[in-house]
């Protein structure tokens, strides 16, 4: 929640808050996934703040290289992600299509979030104008709902089929109707960060303004404070619960299932399915610990500011929020790399990616869809690239055939 002006200061030029400016920061929304930064640290009636720890040099650059980071890994492995799982038909599954969705969330706040997180949070002012201050906090919210959303749907479906014994997976045409409809709860959830604002001029002493994007309740800040700690439950605690209780089903089940190999029967395919599934499910457990680990310090601090506004006054609190935030938005990167160390599908899709780009810089115009292609071989260098991308295809198709998501 961020510091509330006043209802009766509407103006373009905003007189100072005095709960704000002792408070010296315009609070971080949790809902947005942007860290609002603190007012500029200075001497106002008397009062003489002690100076941000952000403001030094060397916080700075280990903030630009952490977020930098964070950006390009997240862009890179969220795109790989979502490629592969388009490129490869043995990988369009319904949970590989979830698994895509939440990719395509964690890409967007890798987009809409953090580089603008970063410019706010260096600057100590908002310098991306009154549009985009309704919308970019709008956006960040709706891909942070997304992303909760589409971890409980993966739950609740392997919960439906490993639990129920339902061999008949969800169709896709029903998979794509609950991600849509994902998207619209999360737009209706995230909707009051574009309705309960305000853009305007921060007058902090006479000759220093600066623009500040800020929530303005209709009521008085206890409504933000309703709305944040709301919001906290219902991305949070209760979606964990959800999720914990699904996958410890899951597991259990799983776990006291006695596979055909183990009871002497001959059904070697029902064998390999019960260890895929093991297997899955535990890469989707992971997934589910990472998010819970990397966002458990940013809303533990964010409930003690909700219920202790004292917090507020600690000299380092910008700078504490910044580390958890950071520490959050690296779930955005992870799942990727979970994929491919937990997954031989993802993983061998990944190698093939790379393989065959690289066989096709060696033989120009190598294909990675090029399993089945029209005609005989040519001869000269565009055989050999033929060839190149072939081989990495066969590799590919056997390993993609028995999919485990």
């Amino acid at each position: 929640m961020e510091a509330v002006i006043p209802a009766n200061s509407t103006q373009d030029e905003l007189p100072p808050d005095d709960d704000a400016l002792n408070a010296a920061f315009l609070e971080y929304d949790p809902n947005t996934g942007v860290a609002s930064p603190a007012l500029p640290t200075l001497a106002f009636e008397g009062v003489n703040y002690l100076e941000d720890p952000i403001s030094l040099p060397s916080v700075q650059v280990v903030l630009i290289l952490a977020y930098s980071t964070i950006i390009v890994l997240g862009v890179l492995g969220n795109s790989l992600v979502i490629y592969v799982i388009y490129r490869f038909k043995t990988l369009r599954t319904v949970t590989n299509f979830f698994i895509a969705n939440l990719a395509v969330a964690d890409l967007l706040v890798n987009t809409l979030c953090l580089p603008f997180t970063l410019v706010y949070t260096l600057q100590g002012e908002w310098k991306f104008g009154s549009t985009l201050c309704f919308l970019l906090p709008y956006a960040q919210g709706l891909t942070v709902h997304v992303s909760t959303v589409t971890l409980n749907v993966i739950a609740l479906d392997r919960h439906r089929c490993i639990v129920y014994h339902l061999e008949t997976r969800m169709r896709k045409d029903v998979c794509f109707a609950v991600i849509a409809l994902t998207w619209v709860l999360s737009a209706i959830l995230a909707s009051p960060l574009a309705i309960f604002r305000e853009y305007g001029s921060f007058t902090l002493e006479p000759g220093h303004t600066i623009q500040a994007c800020m929530e303005k309740w209709p009521g008085t800040n206890t409504d933000g404070t309703i709305y944040s700690i709301s919001m906290l439950i219902l991305q949070y605690f209760l979606p964990l619960s959800i999720i914990s209780f699904a996958y410890a089903r899951i597991w259990s089940k799983l776990r006291g299932h006695v596979s055909p190999a183990e009871s002497g029967g001959n059904s070697s395919a029902a064998s390999e399915r019960h260890r895929r599934r093991r297997k899955t499910t535990k890469m989707l457990v992971t997934m589910v610990v990472v998010f819970a680990v990397s966002w458990l310090p940013f809303h533990a601090f964010q409930l003690a500011t909700d219920i202790d506004s004292t917090v507020l006054d600690m000299r380092d609190f910008r700078l504490l929020y910044t580390v958890f935030h950071v520490i959050a938005m690296c779930s955005t990167f992870a799942n990727p790399l979970l994929y491919g160390w937990m997954n031989r599908n993802y993983r061998a899709a990944f190698l093939a990616v790379f393989k065959c780009r690289s066989g096709g810089e060696r033989g120009r115009g190598g294909r990675l869809d090029s399993i089945h292609p029209a005609g005989g071989g040519a001869g000269g260098g565009g055989g050999r690239a033929k060839k190149i991308v072939l081989e990495t295809q066969d590799v590919v198709s056997t390993r993609l055939n028995a999919t485990d998501v």
